[in-house]
């Protein structure tokens, strides 16, 4: 016999890895254009994304492509430990 609960639906985890994906994108959005407008109004100096050779424009696509997977593996595995508690409970 198996100690390991089994697995959760995926329908259980798919609205919330949904909500995670879209929170972790909104956030590595706001984290670009924090950066960018700290670079603007305190630095005095705007970001140049087109003549920096791509590399920023790359960081600036990938930051929130990697918080919108992160969230939505973070809101993955929270679904999955919420699903198991309340089975266990029964």
């Amino acid at each position: 016999m198996s100690t390991r609960s089994p697995a959760s639906p995926p329908s259980a985890k798919g609205p919330a890895v949904l909500v995670g994906v879209l929170a972790g994108g909104a956030a590595g959005f706001l984290l670009t254009e924090s950066v960018g407008a700290f670079s603007a109004f305190v630095l005095g100096r705007a970001l140049d994304v087109a003549g920096s050779g791509g590399v920023l424009l790359a960081a600036f696509v990938a930051v929130p492509l990697i918080c919108a997977v992160l969230g939505g593996v973070i809101a993955c595995r929270r679904a999955g430990q919420n699903l198991r508690s309340h089975d266990r409970g029964r």
